[in-house]
């Protein structure tokens, strides 16, 4: 398996063990927003998806400036991505990805405001766990009392 096969691979499991991510837009005075959103249940493939309200402030940041960075933590490791993301309300995709997790959130699937992010990733960064958690902690706990740098697992950047 080559690098970029090893860099997926690892991607995808942070983001399938993942359930929230925070999407950063540029709001029109030029600061970054922050927001937590439901990771959809989808194979990462280098597209990352998110339910959304359209109209909204978000929708309205994509709209003006869509590149968005998205961060995911899991059980499994850390993922920073840097994309391009679009809004669509698409009903087979908007159809595809709804669960009774975002039923709350929306007059069901057919309310008007409905609408999908797609974050196009570009570049993923990722720090994995080879170790458990608790074993990771240790490893950085020790480092901080002995000095040496800690080596808790796999850090590479993936070009998508």
């Amino acid at each position: 398996m080559n690098s970029q096969q090893d860099g997926m691979k690892e991607l995808r499991k942070i983001v399938k063990d993942a359930d929230i991510a925070i999407l950063t837009t540029v709001n029109a005075q030029g600061q970054l927003v922050s927001r937590p959103l439901a990771v959809q249940e989808a194979e990462f493939d280098g597209d990352l998806w998110f339910f959304t309200e359209d109209p909204s402030p978000k929708a309205d940041e994509i709209r003006a400036n869509p590149q968005v960075n998205v961060s995911i933590s899991s059980g499994k490791g850390y993922l920073s991505v840097a994309g391009t993301a679009t809004l669509t309300k698409d009903r087979a995709k908007i159809d595809e990805l709804w669960s009774s997790s975002v039923k709350p959130w929306f007059d069901g699937k057919d309310d008007p405001s409905v609408a999908l992010i797609k974050v196009d990733a570009d570049t993923a960064e990722y720090w994995s766990f080879d170790t458990p958690r608790v074993v990771a902690a240790f490893e950085i706990a020790k480092g901080m009392v002995t000095g040496e740098r800690p080596d808790p697992g796999k850090n590479d950047v993936v070009d998508l």
